[in-house]
């Protein structure tokens, strides 16, 4: 029988490029599905504010500064040995550019091409939400 994780709360980064697409990491050799591809971010510490753990977790991962963001999806997701809330966060503006600073491989894909893309399951939910929102992003300067 599996032991049971327990629960954690999961922030996640969509940043646009300028022809509106998302930017997406492949998890690396070693972690817990590996070679699938997710958004930047990480995980909520206790006591922490979601956007600012967004934010810490975007510097960490990806070098950038994020300054200012909305809530798009929040739901959960069950794995075998632990349930997650994943809260997908539109990043509407950050100063720097997007560099790996932990090793992932990154990508920018179009909304459209996610799924077909290696999405994670658990990250697939996201796909309507950033749907909503292509369209502004091709509209915005970041």
């Amino acid at each position: 029988m599996q032991q049971m994780r327990p629960p954690a709360h999961v922030m996640a980064g969509a940043i646009f490029d300028e022809q509106g697409r998302v930017l997406v990491a492949q998890r690396p050799p070693g972690k817990h599905l590996a070679g699938g591809w997710e958004f930047p971010g990480g995980k909520l510490e206790i006591g922490e504010e979601r956007f600012e753990a967004l934010r810490r977790e975007l510097h960490e991962e990806l070098g950038i500064d994020a300054l200012s963001g909305e809530p798009l999806i929040c739901y959960e997701h069950q794995y075998v040995d632990r349930l997650i809330t994943l809260d997908l966060w539109l990043v509407t503006k950050y100063v720097g550019v997007p560099y790996s600073r932990e090793g992932q491989t990154l990508q920018w894909v179009a909304v459209g091409d996610l799924e077909k893309n290696g999405l994670l399951d658990a990250d697939k939910p996201m796909i309507p939400a950033l749907q909503r929102v292509e369209s502004w992003a091709l509209g915005c300067k970041l």
